[in-house]
């Protein structure tokens, strides 16, 4: 799986170099942003293979990020991976999701922080694995 491209997207910087540290020591191209917006504008940059996405930041948040990447105007990222990676409980995330937007929050991957970097390398070859 080395070369492919992993984009993290946290408002906290120590996990993010975390994160990045972790994948890139197992070959991954991995870049970072640290809200919602910046993850847009790195989008089109970037075109990574799998999202590592949290739900709880500001500016713009990944729920918000999530319902953005729905709309057919990025329908080339449609089939990319989300890792949701959150304090969040998921079935909270996931409710809250559903009321906000009558929707269903139907991401590839929940994960509750922390996460062991034993567990975040595996999960990310797994979803990477799926895409192909």
């Amino acid at each position: 799986m080395a070369g492919k491209k992993i984009l993290i997207v946290d408002d906290d910087p120590d996990i993010r170099d975390i994160l990045s540290l972790v994948l890139e020591a197992q070959g991954y191209q991995v870049s970072t942003a640290s809200d919602g917006l910046e993850f847009f504008v790195r989008l089109g940059k970037d075109k990574p293979d799998l999202l590592i996405l949290d739900l709880l930041m500001p500016k713009m948040d990944g729920f918000a990020v999530y319902k953005e990447l729905r709309n057919p105007r990025w329908a080339a990222y449609q089939d990319m991976p989300i890792l949701v990676l959150t304090s969040v409980r998921e079935e909270a995330s996931k409710r809250r999701y559903e009321l906000e937007t009558g929707q269903t929050l139907d991401v590839d991957c929940y994960v509750e922080k922390p996460i062991s970097p034993e567990a975040l390398v595996e999960t990310a070859r797994k979803l990477l694995n799926q895409k192909t």
